[in-house]
Order: C-alpha cells, then structure tokens, then sequence
C-alpha cells in the first residue's frame, strides 16, 4: 500500500508512505530539481494499485513563462516508483536531482494511534540506502545508481543533462526484509496478495446507462475491490476481500461475507472463497470462553445510544445466508454440500442464543462467554432480529434441499420471531409508527431512530426468485420508507446512522451521524425489491451525487451533514477508503434496479426490474447465473429484456 498528498511527496508526515505487512517500509520520497521542489500540477489514481503524478520546473534563467521540464511520477503499491523527467524547452538542461528518502520502519495500528517515532538511521548499500530496526530492514535500489548517496542525510543525488526533446528516468524499488522470529514463537500465518496472473473472483462487467456517474462508480467500485483481494494462506486459491485500506487490510468476517453476497449477480467465486475461509475458522468444540459455531469476530461500537455490537453474531448468521444465496446463484452443489456442515453449527449457535439470553423470545449476541463480552448491558436488536430470521429461512431451505433434519422447525421458529417482532418492536408515534433499535432484558424499547432499520428490508433471496417472507408487514414497510426519506435520516447523501434529531447526532459520528454506504445501499435494494421505487430513487440520487464527489470511488463513511447547493460531502479522517463493504455496496445498488433474481437449482430466473427507471437505460453484460453468462438491459420505460442467458434457463418477468 502506498499513500500520500496530490503532490506525490512522502514527507513522513500522518500515513504517508509504502507499507508492506502493516509495516511503513518507507516514509520519505521528496524529489528536488535544481534545489527547488517541482509545481505540483495534478495526482490522481491511474488504477487501484497505481498513481500518477505531474509536477513542472522551470529552467534558472529562463525567459519564457512556459515550464519547460515535468516531472512525472508513476507509483505502484508493491514498491516500486518510476521517475521521469522531460524537456521540452529549446536549450540543454543542467541540474542535479535530489530524492531525500528516510523511515520510521513504525507500525500501521501505532500509525493509526497517532504515534510517530524517529526515523532509523540510514546505511549505503550498492545503488541506494538501507535502514534497520523494530525488527525490520528495508532498502531502496535505483536504476540507474545515484552519483552520490549521503547516508546521514538519506539522499540520493544525480548530475543530470537532459537535451532539448529528451527525458531521464530512474526507477526506485522499495523492499522489506523481516528479522526471522524466535524458535519458540508461536507461527501466524498472515493472508497473502493475490498474486500476479491469479484472476479476479467475479466475471468481467459491461454496463451501459443513462447516468454517467453509475457507470463510473460501479467500474471503479469493482477496481477497487480488486485492490481488496487476498488469499488464504492455508488455501492460496481461496480468495476474500480484505475490509478496507489502510486501517483493516486484513480478514473482517462480516465485511468479507457482505462483499461476497453483493457481488454474487458476478459469480460465486468469491464467496466460495469466503465461505471456506471463514469455516475453517469457525469455533467449534465448545470448551472455555469459545461458543461453537461461531465465527470470530471482535465487538464494536454502535452510537451512544446502545451498547456496542458483536461481529461475531453478525458473521455467523449471514455465513448461512450467502451460502443459501450463493447456491440459488449457482454454486456448484458439491461445495453447497462440503459448506453445509459449518451452515449448521452456524444454526446451532443461533438455537443456543435463541433458547438462553437476557431478552425472552429474541436474539442477542451469539457470544456467550463472560470472558467475550464487555461489561455493557444485553439488548436484542433490530438489525440481529433481522439477520436471525433471515438465516433461520436460509437454513429451512438448504436442509430441506438436501436432506438434512431440522427444515421444519426453523420455519416455525421464523414464524414465530416475525410474529413477536410485529408485536414487540413496533412503536407507534405521529408519524404512524416505527421499528424501535432493541429491546433491553427488562423489555424496555430502546426508541432511537437509527440506519440499521434498513435491514428489515432485506429479507432475502429464496426459492422460485421471490423475496423471504420479512419481519415486516407491508403497512409497517411502507411506514419505514417513508421515514428513511426524511431530513432525519437521509440528508441528501445517503442515510445518517442517527437521527439528525437526537441530542446526541453528530455527523462525523461513527455510528451516530454518518453516513455509510452500506447501509444506504441496502436501502435502495430493499425499497425497490418492496415496489418502494420513489423513495429508492431518492436515496440513490444521493449516493450518486457523493460519488460524483468522490471521483466514483465512495468511502467507508462521509459526514451526514445536510446536503446544500455547492457544498460537496465531507470526508471522514478514519474511513476506509476503498473499503470492501462501500464498493460492493455501491454495485448492488446499481444491480437492484436490474430486478435480477434467480434460482439456479431450478433453472429459474426472474426480472423484477424498477419500473421508474430511475438510471434511465441500464445494460447490464457479463452477469453470471448457474455460471453462464447472464445479460439483461432495461429500458427507459422500465421494460426488461433479456439479452444472454443459457439456453435451459426458465424466463419470466414481472
């Protein structure tokens, strides 16, 4: 990974840098021409793993107003950086080049914490200088060699005469040595990079529309999800998505099943990949402080108004959902049948909350052991209510399906959650009512207005390509968009986390004011899936026009601020950007007004495309179901037609 300003310095400062294995392997690169820094001129990504930067300098002396030396900059995230100068003024140039280079060899957490130690002192080594410490060496090599390098003061120095028409390049190579750990140490295997030549997990995507900024923001969405890829050391052709650079480059269970259940319209490669991943990390066995069936995952905070929330749970109930979604895509049966024994340990897990918590009748977090939770209260949510009583209908199928016991009862027990929620976790006021956030264990309603309602309306894909049946009637749904709508959640960007109304909002607020595209995405999805078109074009509206700001590359989260003419959204300083849950949020997006909904095992599909057609014209080319490619474009009236299936697929439309 690599990171800096629009100029392409490194000047040490904040994150700027290469990193390498959570490691900052180099810190500083400051080009000098002539003593002078050139005019910084534009920088911007080429590709997810690529930047480009153009600077000018003027010659001493010269007259004429025009530059007539740039200075190009083309770094790659693996290391290695190619500088170009050109002259295209009239006389010889005469100049030295000075590249200042330095490293703290610091950390990426203690990066994030703020800490900043003191560069490590340089050494000359061959063509360049080397640095050692923290347990680390790193080098940087030029090509060509430097005709000076000054350790002390970590520069490398060339005595340029570049002729009128022609240019000089060097390319700088920045590499990690580990120091070996200790015999006795306890081997970690780290997730590994994709690796050169190893295709990415999904089909290649055409898509044609109306609207300029979707199609920009679903092509470099995919990009960047590119960027996010890694294989599993214990598998190296399992491949899942990272969470999210620079701050949790690495395995996040819930991130990596969300960006593999929306990107399945593109094949179930990746969440193959996922699911394997994850089930060899599953906890099973039982034994102190471990819950069998679940998939690890640490707590995080959820806004002032609840205790914070476990990943954990939320991991493990959607692994039996993309698994029952993946299979209706099209995965082939046998790795339907090698995942379903971690499917049902995931299920006993929810059978193990569901039957022992602090909120009667309803789901708390799957974790059970004192030692893993925090000394915070115990709320059943609405979003977990949501999770569980979607993979309680995902599992009754996979069983069902393959002969497996247990089918049965977990439709009874769907039913009746869904019956206790629309009992239990409405709360009526002026407006016609509302979801409450969670119940606490003495059966209080927690009555915060929040972004997770948007879960209730992803019920889930199922059988025949219709929707699960949700925990909300169609009155209540109906009452719920038009509640998302408003100024108190959407500000013109998307979904606030909390509602603008509270006393305690705050619009950098990790979970009580931003927004987050996730959860704005499935938003979007749920409301067009529900026939809810108006008010899913609104909130897609505001998702596009961020983009547009943020050059179709959305982050993890922006400011919820209220959105005013000529006045773009505000980053937030700790977001992910590219963050695996944002890309693939925006696609599914995208994808939702398509209406695709397929049933692979019964060679089925069925177009339920946004009759609005809020994108004008979509066409959407390389979909994969059953693992054929799948074409579809829907017209500007909302009418869809089906340009490329595989020719023993069912069709319908609605």
């Amino acid at each position: 990974m690599a990171a800096s300003g629009t100029d392409g310095q490194l000047r040490g400062s904040g994150l700027h840098g290469f990193f390498r294995s959570g490691v900052r392997v180099l810190s500083r690169m400051e080009i000098r021409l002539g003593g002078v820094e050139p005019l910084a001129l534009q920088g911007d990504l080429s590709s997810a793993a690529q930047a480009r930067f153009l600077a000018a300098v003027r010659l001493p002396g010269d007259l004429d107003p025009d530059p007539a030396l740039t200075v190009e900059r083309l770094r790659h995230a693996d290391g290695v950086e190619t500088v170009t100068i050109r002259n295209a003024g009239a006389r010889r140039a005469r100049l030295p080049l000075e590249i200042a280079l330095g490293t703290d060899l610091g950390s990426l957490a203690g990066i994030a914490g703020g800490e900043r130690a003191a560069d490590v002192p340089g050494q000359v080594q061959s063509a360049g200088l080397r640095w050692s410490g923290r347990g680390h060496s790193t080098t940087v090599t030029a090509r060509p060699s430097p005709h000076v390098v000054l350790a002390g003061a970590g520069v490398l120095r060339w005595d340029l005469e570049v002729q009128p028409g022609a240019r000089w390049s060097v390319e700088l190579r920045v590499e990690l040595e580990s120091a070996p750990a200790p015999a006795a140490a306890a081997v970690v295997r780290p997730p590994i990079g994709r690796g050169a030549g190893v295709p990415r997990p999904w089909s290649e995507l055409e898509i044609r529309c109306d609207d300029p900024r979707a199609t920009v923001l679903v092509g470099r969405s995919l990009e960047a999800l590119g960027g996010l890829l890694l294989a599993d050391p214990d598998r190296p052709t399992d491949l899942y998505a990272a969470s999210g650079a620079p701050w949790r480059f690495g395995l996040a269970a819930a991130d990596a099943l969300w960006a593999a259940r929306l990107t399945l319209p593109l094949g179930t490669r990746l969440a193959a990949g996922t699911l394997r991943a994850l089930a060899r990390r599953q906890q099973t066995g039982g034994g102190p402080g471990r819950a069998d069936g679940v998939i690890p995952g640490p707590f995080r905070h959820a806004g002032p108004e609840l205790p914070p929330s476990c990943t954990a749970t939320e991991a493990t109930l959607l692994f039996v959902t993309v698994l029952a979604e993946a299979w209706r895509w099209g995965m082939p049966r046998q790795e339907v049948m090698e995942l379903l024994p971690a499917a049902e340990r995931a299920l006993g897990a929810l059978r193990t909350a569901a039957g022992a918590n602090a909120v009667e009748g309803f789901v708390t977090d799957l974790v059970r052991s004192a030692d893993d939770r925090p000394g915070h209260r115990s709320v059943a949510r609405c979003e977990v209510q949501a999770l569980g009583h979607r993979a309680a209908l995902h599992g009754a199928e996979l069983l069902a399906a393959f002969g497996r016991p247990g089918a049965a009862e977990w439709q009874e027990w769907a039913a009746a959650l869904r019956g206790r929620f629309r009992e239990r976790f409405w709360v009526d006021d002026l407006a016609g009512g509302r979801p409450a956030a969670a119940l606490t264990a003495d059966e209080r309603t927690v009555p915060a207005v929040t972004c997770s309602f948007v879960h209730l309306l992803d019920p889930g894909l199922g059988a025949e390509g219709e929707s699960l049946a949700g925990l909300l009637d169609r009155e209540q749904t109906r009452l719920l968009a038009q509640r998302l709508v408003t100024p108190e959640l959407d500000c013109g960007w998307g979904l606030r986390t909390l509602s603008a109304r509270s006393p305690r909002f705050n619009p950098l607020g990790h979970r009580s004011g931003v927004v987050r595209v996730l959860e704005t995405a499935l938003a979007v999805a749920g409301l067009a899936g529900a026939g809810l078109e108006r008010e899913a074009g609104t909130l897609l509206e505001g998702l596009l026009a961020a983009s547009a700001h943020f050059g179709g590359r959305l982050p993890e989260m922006y400011a919820g601020e209220q959105r005013l003419p000529g006045c773009p959204p505000v980053p937030h300083p700790a977001a992910c950007r590219p963050a695996a849950t944002a890309a693939t949020g925006a696609v599914h997006a995208v994808f939702a007004l398509a209406g695709v909904r397929p049933d692979a095992p019964a060679r089925r599909v069925v177009i339920r495309p946004a009759s609005t057609a809020p994108l004008g014209e979509l066409g959407l080319a390389g979909l994969r179901v059953a693992g054929e490619p799948f074409s579809v474009r829907v017209s500007r009236i909302g009418v869809a037609v089906i340009e490329e299936a595989s020719s023993d697929l069912q069709l319908g439309a609605c």
